[in-house]
């Protein structure tokens, strides 16, 4: 890792241990990109950004400084100066007028990583995770406006984040009108792209598609990153899959309205940009006053999608969450939320916490409806006060009791909301964000608070903290289940209404940051109507996020293989869930279900009570296995060895340890085929040269159905549990897994180096 500047070629140089990220400084003034990719370890590349050649720089043919300005490769383009692709900048003056140029002025390359103000972003991690950064100077001297490209490398990454900041040098008001992050200029000729789609109960749903000339955006304008669509984009060669190709990828750390777009320009060549959706924002820039955009994570692979993957993970893992629950077990909980939804109390919590514990569940999580005269969804929000006709003796009594069976507890929260049923909202209405004159628009039954307010925000804080000071809590969930609309503020003068998307996100970071302050070994989990705000910028606060309320297994094939794309297993909150599944209707086995849960922090979201007796006894075993794979599935790297999404039949992922001495197989054959082969699997990741003893799990429950003849050989392996084979021979022969008999099988299998 390093970073360097030559002053013969004006050329910055940006390595990690396998990419390079080049920059460029243009007739002594203008900041292009040259290159991205595998190392060069060559300072002689600032050819590559095309200026001896027409139309030139503006020194050499004034002219045409139109052309010039158009076709140039910026670093960091700006609005109204004659670059008519996509903007990272537009600044209006106090006196209206648009146009923003900037010049390169210094440059500064500093040892560590800064901190973001207010913002989450990463930081240096322990032993070889130390970091470099540069800094890049450039004004606009007319307007006054100064501006910082701040890129940063670690040690131990091949990932490279980039943030910009603002400062306003003048005498007057400067409004931001449109701060983007990041851009990347590149030839695309013949250039694919992937983002991750969907809407609730279908989140990030992986879609590839051509690269076309002009400009395709994924993009939210929610108030949050949104189940419709994902702070992630990849451009990716043709052909590129899993295992080989060049993928150029950005991912946005922040949890509200953002960009991600690619424009293919007259000349073929490629600007992918991320940041702040311009539209609906605005700042006002007063003089000596800053701005700090949000971070942008880069990740060049020239393996595949498999490598940006891995990428991802480790950065994540070593530089961006902060949880002391990182590297350890998380507890196995049982959430009441599918098992009684509002109908409950005390009593009933009991009887589901007793069951849990006979079978091995460490916690109990008591979901929505605790409080107020919260019995349906219509009232109550921001009225946090224990609702005794349901939790007879108060909160403390009931988390005492739940503790004497052995069992730790968690609470659910959904701090950003209020409802026009509520004693809040009779006293504050004020306090919602609505436009003045308008009718709000409701969804589902709530408004949303004014997190701009510092009076609200405390307020929000002090209902969570009085509740967790008040007994012996070890988790929360936190909620958010509508979107942002109606976006006004009867606290912000009229200039400063563009402001309020931002300053929302901004409250719910500050909110998380007084939590973790307050409560440093409280477990938090977010989550936001499901996987609406899944994101780097929440994992910055919490360890896991709750992915998706759709539970159903077959449904969480595509959901969890969409989010692992980017994200570690160990953040998808997931949980065992009943059947019929009440989302989708289907049934499926009880072991699958927990085999596909256990891809991510594993928990039971059922009334244990009224299971089947069968289902019940299998729980104990279901725990001891995630017991024995949980730091293997929390510490190990992800591949990806199938896809259901793209085969119609079956889904196969697979972890390694990171020193390859063990690695686990999750297969789901999704449709049985009647008369068919045993399937080949290749594995990945493992050390060729090493031998590796198969363990099948699961056998004994399998032999046992097959005994009673509940099924014709479900589990029947044409190799058999203990043998032995080379790790070249698993990767390049493959592994055999004969048919499954039934729809929605699944199996695990756990090879042990030797």
């Amino acid at each position: 890792m390093g970073i360097l500047f030559s002053q013969e070629h004006k050329v910055f140089q940006i390595t990690t241990q396998n990419t390079e990220y080049c920059i460029g400084i243009a007739d002594d003034r203008y900041i292009g990109h040259i290159y991205y990719g595998k190392r060069l370890d060559d300072l002689r590349c600032g050819y590559l950004m095309r200026t001896k050649e027409p139309p030139f720089v503006p020194s050499a043919n004034r002219r045409d400084k139109g052309p010039f300005m158009d076709v140039f490769p910026f670093e960091y383009p700006t609005w109204g100066v004659g670059d008519y692709r996509e903007s990272c900048l537009k600044v209006r003056t106090d006196k209206g007028a648009c146009g923003c140029e900037l010049h390169y002025v210094d440059h500064r390359i500093t040892e560590g990583k800064p901190k973001l103000p207010g913002l989450p972003a990463t930081f240096e991690g322990p032993g070889a995770g130390k970091g470099q950064t540069l800094e890049i100077f450039c004004r606009d001297s007319v307007i006054g406006l100064k501006v910082v490209l701040r890129y940063s490398v670690f040690a131990d990454s091949d990932a490279l984040i980039r943030s910009v900041s603002l400062e306003n040098e003048s005498q007057s008001p400067l409004h931001i009108e449109k701060v983007l992050s990041a851009c990347l200029d590149m030839d695309g000729e013949g250039m694919e792209r992937l983002t991750l789609n969907g809407s609730w109960c279908r989140e990030r749903r992986m879609e590839r598609s051509p690269i076309a000339h002009g400009k395709q955006a994924v993009s939210s304008l929610r108030g949050e990153s949104s189940h419709q669509e994902h702070p992630f984009l990849a451009v990716m060669e043709p052909g590129a899959n899993q295992d080989q190709g060049q993928v150029y990828a950005m991912n946005f750390v922040y949890s509200g309205n953002f960009l991600a777009q690619t424009e293919k320009s007259q000349f073929d060549s490629l600007r992918v940009v991320m940041g702040i959706h311009p539209e609906g924002f605005e700042w006002v820039l007063d003089p000596g006053e800053s701005f700090t955009a949000p971070e942008v994570v880069c990740v060049y692979s020239d393996q595949g999608l498999g490598r940006m993957s891995l990428i991802f993970h480790d950065l994540y893992r070593n530089h961006l969450i902060r949880s002391p629950y990182l590297h350890q077990k998380r507890p196995v909980l049982i959430n009441n939320w599918e098992a009684t939804y509002f109908d409950f109390d005390s009593d009933k919590l009991l009887a589901i916490a007793r069951e849990a514990k006979k079978s091995g569940i460490e916690m109990l999580v008591m979901d929505d409806g605790w409080f107020g005269r919260r019995n349906n969804d219509n009232c109550s929000l921001g009225d946090w006060t224990v609702n005794e006709e349901k939790l007879k003796g108060g909160l403390k009594a009931l988390v005492d009791q739940v503790r004497a069976e052995g069992l730790l507890f968690g609470i659910w929260f959904e701090p950003e909301m209020i409802s026009p049923d509520s004693d809040l909202y009779r006293s504050h209405p004020d306090w919602a964000i609505k436009l003045p004159g308008r009718e709000a628009t409701l969804s589902r039954n709530q408004y949303v608070l004014d997190l701009s307010r510092p009076e609200v925000v405390d307020y929000a804080y002090e209902s969570v903290a009085a509740i967790l000071r008040s007994a012996d809590i070890s988790y929360v969930k936190w909620d958010m289940n509508r979107q942002l609309s109606d976006m006004g503020s009867s606290y912000l003068d009229g200039a400063r209404q563009g402001e309020l998307f931002h300053r929302y996100v901004l409250g719910v970071y500050q909110l998380q940051e007084r939590l973790l302050e307050e409560f440093p070994k409280l477990l938090l989990e977010n989550c936001s109507g499901g996987g609406a705000r899944f994101d780097p910028g929440m994992l910055y606060y919490s360890p896991q996020i709750w992915c998706s309320d759709d539970m159903d297994p077959i449904e969480r094939l595509a959901i969890q293989e969409g989010t692992a794309l980017i994200y570690p297993l160990s953040t998808m909150g997931a949980h065992v869930c009943d059947c019929p599944n009440h989302t989708t209707g289907r049934t499926t086995p009880f072991t699958t279900r927990a085999h596909v849960a256990m891809a991510g922090t594993f928990g039971y979201e059922l009334d244990i009570t009224k299971i089947s007796q069968s289902d019940r006894d299998k729980i104990p075993g279901q725990i001891s296995q995630y017991h024995k794979y949980q730091p293997l599935v929390r510490e190990g790297d992800y591949y990806r060895i199938a896809s259901w999404r793209e085969n119609h039949q079956y889904d196969c992922w697979q972890v390694v340890s990171k020193d390859k001495g063990e690695a686990l197989v999750t297969y789901v054959q999704v449709l049985s085929q009647p008369n068919y082969r045993s399937r080949k699997i290749c594995l990945k990741g493992l050390d060729p040269d090493r031998d590796y003893r198969l363990e099948i799990e699961d056998t004994q429950e399998f032999k046992e159905r097959a005994k009673a003849k509940e099924f014709d050989g479900i589990c029947r392996l044409t190799q058999p549990d203990g043998q032995v084979y080379s790790g070249r021979l698993l990767m390049q022969g493959g592994f055999l897994i004969q048919r499954l008999h039934e729809d929605f099988s699944s199996v695990l299998l756990h090879f042990i180096g030797q």
